[in-house]
């Protein structure tokens, strides 16, 4: 079996869709046969997948499938592996990084607190 990601997009409709256009982008881990098979199974995955559900408002929220739009080989999965990559152009390289670095400590602190609470009880 091979490992691929595959890229699903929804549209979310609400109401009569008098709204900006708005899409889910999901990058979805699939073990298949061939890229082929990847394809089907993905595809299968995002029809099954739709959803619609009332919001707080009373309105119909629709995820309609609109179809794969990337299907990626991973070969052997391994510890660091890369999965996906893209290039970033900040207007201000020193706000973008500090961006980066309140993240890294918001994460770092959530596995801070878990790790506490285990010692607590």
């Amino acid at each position: 079996m091979n490992w691929f990601t595959a890229r699903i997009i929804y549209r979310i409709v609400t109401g009569k869709g008098e709204h900006a256009p708005q899409f889910d982008e999901q990058l979805r881990l699939i073990r298949a046969r061939d890229k082929a098979s990847a394809f089907e199974k993905a595809s299968r995955l995002g029809h099954k997948e739709q959803d619609s559900f009332s919001n707080h408002k009373g309105e119909t929220v629709e995820w309609r499938f609109v179809g794969v739009a990337e299907l990626t080989h991973l070969g052997t999965l391994t510890d660091g592996a890369e999965l996906t990559s893209s290039i970033t152009e900040p207007t201000d390289a020193h706000l973008y990084t500090r961006y980066v670095h309140e993240r890294q400590h918001a994460i770092g602190a959530g596995f801070l607190s878990l790790n506490m609470r285990s010692i607590d009880n």
